[in-house]
């Protein structure tokens, strides 16, 4: 099993997961964010269903930040419930792997 994750996590927009992302970034908590600047969101929010325009960041971290990454996230977050996915990783390009393991800490 790979050590490697991603995790997908919705924010109100792109400045938002801009500076979230490079906090994880510059923390070492993450190799890399990549930011999804424009996505049209509809779900159930408080018994109604809402419409939002938000941003997505990609968070490529190693399995054992997780808790930490996570934690991290709900400090920053301007939301009281955010949208934090954990997608593990089967597999990838094993130089690329063994970097996000060297730039996290």
């Amino acid at each position: 099993m790979s050590e490697v994750v991603l995790l997908y996590v919705t924010v109100p927009n792109p400045e938002e997961g801009r500076r979230l992302g490079r906090i994880l970034v510059e923390e070492r908590l993450a190799a890399c964010v990549n930011l999804f600047p424009g996505m049209q969101s509809l779900y159930w929010w408080e018994g109604k269903i809402q419409e939002d325009q938000e941003a997505v960041i990609i968070v490529k971290t190693r399995k054992g930040l997780v808790p930490r990454v996570q934690n991290r996230i709900l400090d920053l977050h301007p939301y009281s419930c955010p949208c934090i996915l954990e997608i593990p990783v089967s597999g990838g390009y094993k130089d690329f792997m063994a970097w996000i393991k060297t730039e996290t800490l």
